[in-house]
């Protein structure tokens, strides 16, 4: 009989870890052969229940890919995952309810997949992860489809693909949709073509690529969420710092970028930065042939809000767009009003025009050389974006007034 002491040690260790490779390999493959993706639930679930599905699906996912089977002789050795801040799915934008499902999708993972590590997007962590989760929640027209749909894509960072995503229907009346303070404080619509295309990943079904562009301005993504966060803190020199970085970077022409900094510049009291930095966000967003701007009026009226706190930037604001747009030699710019639903169409279609007319009519007046190129609009509710006439902070971009370059040979 041999005697086992006469076993090499090396050979010892290798039969032992090719038994543990052997039984998990095993476990993987059960697991894999009913890991295919769960059929949407047609059913609306309460918030924190509808969380709980949309990872428990996505998660079961990751059972099949090869990336996991071939790491399943370490149990030591964990996936890292990083999470962008959910979003609004209409608006673009973080709000107090995409904060609290993305705390829930954190925890759902740790407590029932200690095989990942998960942490919110930064430098340092977009270095180190294999993995991006992103995710939206996006208010449902059809009410009897469920007041709100859960999107969560999870993307292979090397390969750009998306590897799992899965949907859940929320049922809520009490879901806080006020905005984020960088979002609420910003004083245009910050949604652009890299917002557009984490949206579009966070949809996009397992199998297809990611949006290029998105998964192309990560790095900067996470140098940007580092000022979000610091300026949510009021740490306000730390914010301006992260903002600057973010602006430096090959691809910091951004309008969340420039937004940032005008607002931290003008919490730090550096005016005359933050009218430089209104000016950038601007040009970016009239070179975009589109720039919303968070213009508050009072109730029915066609004057500014009296509260100087709010309305005391506006003559700033009218300036630097006026000079931007004069400088786009051989196009038009069309002011546009809009109102929040609430009231009659008629009444609120003549209200967001007559908006309108009073900011033409501002605009002319800084930039005469203007003058001829410039029409006005007005919608009324006709293209809210949020559409739930709540007429407050969590409804702001209802009210705003757009400015869209046209050509003026085409508009004439």
């Amino acid at each position: 009989m041999l005697n086992p002491s006469a076993i090499p040690v090396v050979v010892v260790r290798a039969w032992r870890r090719l038994r543990v490779l052997l039984s998990l390999l095993v476990a993987g493959a059960a697991l894999a052969a009913c890991a295919s993706k769960p059929p949407p639930s047609t059913e609306a679930r309460p918030f924190d229940r509808a969380v709980q599905q949309a990872v428990d699906d996505l998660m079961v996912q990751t059972q099949k890919m090869p990336a996991f089977l071939a790491r399943v002789e370490s149990r030591l050795q964990q996936s890292r995952i990083v999470i962008d801040p959910l979003l609004d799915g209409t608006t673009g934008q973080q709000t107090e309810v995409t904060q609290a499902a993305q705390q829930r999708v954190v925890q759902r993972m740790q407590e029932r997949f200690a095989q990942f590590t998960v942490s919110q997007v930064d430098s340092q962590a977009v270095a180190q992860a294999q993995y991006l989760l992103s995710g939206t929640l996006t208010r449902q027209a059809d009410a009897s489809a469920g007041r709100w749909q859960l999107a969560l894509a999870l993307t292979e960072l090397k390969s750009g693909t998306v590897v799992a995503q899965s949907t859940a229907r929320v049922t809520d009346e009490k879901l806080d949709t006020r905005p984020t303070a960088f979002y609420r404080d910003s004083p245009v619509s910050i949604r652009d073509r890299a917002v557009d295309g984490y949206i579009r990943t966070s949809q996009t079904p397992a199998g297809q690529q990611a949006d290029t562009l998105y998964l192309q301005r990560l790095p900067t993504t996470a140098v940007l969420q580092e000022a979000i966060d610091a300026y949510a803190a009021g740490r306000w020199q730390e914010a301006l710092a992260r903002y600057e970085a973010a602006a430096q970077r090959p691809d910091g022409q951004q309008l969340r970028v420039y937004n940032g900094l005008y607002l931290t510049q003008m919490q730090l009291g550096r005016t005359a930065d933050a009218e430089r930095s209104f000016g950038q966000l601007a040009r970016l967003g009239l070179e975009a042939s589109k720039l919303s701007v968070k213009f508050l009026f009072r109730p029915g009226s066609t004057e500014f809000l009296s509260d100087s706190r709010i309305s005391g930037v506006y003559p700033m604001w009218l300036r630097q767009i006026a000079r931007q747009a004069a400088q786009m030699n051989g196009n038009c710019l069309l002011v546009t009003g809009h109102t929040s639903r609430t009231g009659s169409e008629s009444v609120n279609e003549r209200l967001s025009l007559q908006r309108a007319t009073i900011v033409r009519t501002r605009l002319a007046a800084e930039a005469p050389s203007l003058a001829r190129r410039l029409k006005e609009a007005g919608m009324g509710f006709r293209e809210n974006i949020v559409g739930t006439g709540a007429d407050d902070a969590s409804d702001a971009l209802d009210r705003r007034v757009e400015f869209k370059v046209e050509d003026c040979a085409a508009s004439s």
